[in-house]
């Protein structure tokens, strides 16, 4: 069985359909096809075990596959956690926002044998969790609201894609659906906006405008890539971009392969669809037409000019266009477009102006027959074939990689620490028949990724200790790779924001909507090609919205983001970096951020506590840390809080690692 290709039976039926069987480009070797991600998922029954200990902890599968890979590794489990650090590591978890004092209390007070089992759920059930895991979704598929390169052009209504992917993850939307819509929505639900904004995940690459003219070659080229790349990376969880020039130098993926699955995208064109009503049309035209008429005149004035005059001229029609009213509301999307449909080539060199032979649509080699034929090349929804291929219950590699994110994002490693790379050069599974029942449990459950989180977090091996002192598996496993405790993280960029803001009682939960610049310094803003880009929302309130509503803007990423190793927006994020580095501590400590909610936090502490130091430094602790302060901590705080600045104690509650780090 695993020496076979795997070929769905929709792929089956749509390939066999073809007119005229391709010679194939390239056969696959024996050895190529038994790679593990390629080959069918293995139905392993979790390990049994004869101890009454070990039978106890191991009460869920994925603790039995867990505990029987520690034994095999001479290792042992460590105790839970306390209940005030598992209620704090599950709020940050499933919310990105620390617990309040009083929901720390109810829980360690709830001694129901279900209290954590509801917490789980109350967690799912709330927006919070959307906006948490819609930004791990959202680093996956290098979402940005601007075009990148020199213009960096904002692109005014891609919020309505975050939009979307929160709503998903909060609706609990199968997976196979998810991702159906996003590839193929427009041809999928023509009619629905839903899916309309799915689909403008097909736009989320970075953009060269090349003065405003995406259909010269070059520029067809790099959008039909920025597709292409972005199918193998984030949903099927390989390399496939590795195979643009040449064929795959390890893993078995050849170059028609990839133009193979590029053809797919040969008729997708950008698509902005006008949602905006007669009234705010008719107002919007009325402030247009004055200022198109006068760069139509300066264009005019710019053609008759001389050559070397030609960039005063430029200048002044930039700087007339600036004064454009924004552009009316709309939906960021794409549709097919037949008479634009882009003939695929394979490219030497990935080179456009070094065609070779001509390829069609066609999945994957490696998990088909060799010389499986190309689809026709009048499919009528050729992205919608992609993505049934794609979302396929059998697919090797769709649900491997989805259940492995889930537990990247849980334990902070996957099972397969290269969440993006399932090739020969990634990593291989710690644990592969866990990572087979895992997806095998997804795809029963209906793609729910609701249902994969409550068997995850529910697991004896997720409540584990992370404090645990044991010499001998630290120097045997010190990466904690077989998950003998639970790995201590630091917060993400938005994390710390976000805690911030609500520890010291400012942070804004309205949700959605179009994003929000802050402030920032002009230096940066200066910087722009175009700083009138760069608008700050006129209401403060709005400066305090979490971090997934704010600009992700490719040219200029906020500094405090930055520092906490925010990605950079240009190609897929699979997992998050944790560096320790001078400027987080000065950030942390000089930065306008830390500082503004410094003094908030300050002024709640004694409006909540009033003025006696104890109370001030017992409540501090609660809000930062989720604990009461340690007797030698209380002390010191209350020493300090008798001569010294309250702003300052706070900033420096801000600074404990207690607060930076999730145990």
């Amino acid at each position: 069985m695993s020496g076979k290709p795997w070929i769905g039976a929709l792929a089956a039926a749509s390939l066999l359909a073809a007119a005229e069987p391709v010679a194939p480009l390239g056969t696959y070797r024996p050895a190529e096809r038994r790679h593990w991600a390629f080959v069918p998922r293995s139905e392993i029954p979790p390990p049994r075990f004869t101890d009454a200990r070990d039978r106890a902890w191991a009460a869920s599968p994925i603790d039995a596959f867990i505990l029987h890979r520690l034994q095999k590794e001479g290792l042992r489990p460590s105790p839970p956690a306390d209940r005030a650090t598992l209620v704090r590591r599950v709020y940050f978890d499933l919310w990105g926002l620390p617990p309040t004092p009083a929901e720390v209390d109810a829980f360690v007070r709830d001694r129901a044998p279900d209290a954590y089992a509801r917490l789980v759920d109350r967690l799912l059930a709330s927006p919070r969790y959307g906006e948490r895991w819609g930004q791990h979704w959202l680093d996956v598929v290098r979402y940005a609201e601007t075009d990148g390169f020199e213009y960096d052009t904002h692109r005014q209504d891609a919020w309505r894609y975050r939009d979307y992917v929160i709503r998903a993850f909060n609706d609990d939307k199968p997976y196979d659906r998810f991702i159906q819509e996003q590839l193929a929505g427009d041809e999928l639900s023509p009619q629905d906006d839903e899916a309309l904004v799915a689909a403008g995940f097909n736009r989320l690459g970075p953009l060269r405008q090349n003065a405003g003219n995406q259909e010269v070659a070059s520029s067809r080229n790099e959008v039909l890539t920025e597709m292409t790349n972005a199918v193998g990376a984030a949903l099927l969880g390989v390399t496939l971009g590795c195979a643009r020039c040449h064929d795959h130098k390890f893993d078995p993926i050849r170059q028609s392969d990839y133009y193979r699955i590029q053809a797919y995208f040969a008729a997708v064109h950008d698509r902005d669809i006008d949602k905006a009503s007669p009234e705010e049309r008719k107002a919007w035209q009325v402030q247009a037409e004055p200022v198109e008429a006068e760069i139509k005149r300066l264009r005019e004035a710019m053609n008759k000019a001389p050559r070397e005059e030609r960039g005063q001229w430029l200048m002044k029609i930039e700087a007339m266009q600036d004064k454009m009213p924004p552009p009316l509301p709309a939906i960021y999307t794409v549709a097919n477009d037949p008479a634009k449909k882009s003939a695929i080539h394979l490219l030497a060199r990935g080179d456009y102006q070094h065609k070779g032979d001509r390829v069609g649509m066609r999945p994957l080699g490696v998990l088909l027959p060799d010389g499986a034929p190309e689809l026709p090349e009048d499919t009528p929804a050729p992205r919608l074939e992609l993505a049934k291929w794609i979302t396929h219950p059998d697919h090797p590699l769709t649900a491997r990689v989805m259940v492995n994110r889930i537990w990247h994002y849980h334990f902070g490693r996957g099972l397969v620490s290269t969440p993006n790379d399932f090739g020969r050069m990634g990593a291989r599974p710690t644990h592969p028949e866990l990572l087979d029942y895992l997806a095998n449990e997804f795809v029963r459950s209906g793609f729910r990724v609701k249902h994969m989180h409550r068997l995850i977090l529910n697991t004896r091996a997720y409540r584990q200790a992370s404090s645990t002192r044991d010499a001998a598996a630290e120097e045997k496993d010190p990466e904690n790779k077989w998950l003998w405790k639970f790995s201590r993280r630091r917060l993400e960029a938005e994390e710390i924001r976000d805690a911030m803001l609500a520890i010291s009682g400012s942070l804004n939960l309205k949700a959605g909507g179009p994003s929000v610049m802050v402030p920032i310094e002009k230096e940066l803003v200066a910087a722009l090609y175009k700083p009138a880009q760069w608008q700050v929302h006129k209401d403060p309130r709005e400066h305090d919205r979490r971090s997934i509503y704010l600009i992700a803007k490719r040219n200029l990423r906020l500094p405090f983001m930055e520092v906490f190793d925010a990605p950079d927006f240009q190609v897929s994020c699979p997992r998050r970096e944790s560096s320790t580095h001078a400027p987080q501590a000065l950030e942390l400590l000089n930065g306008a951020l830390a500082n503004q909610q410094a003094a908030r936090l300050a002024a709640r502490l004694e409006r909540e506590a009033g003025t006696r130091a104890d109370r001030q430094a017992e409540l501090a602790f609660r809000l930062v840390t989720g604990r009461p302060p340690a007797p030698r901590e209380l002390a010191l705080a209350r020493n300090y809080l008798a001569t010294g600045s309250r702003r300052e104690f706070a900033l420096a509650m801000f600074n404990l690692n207690a607060f930076l780090y999730v145990n």
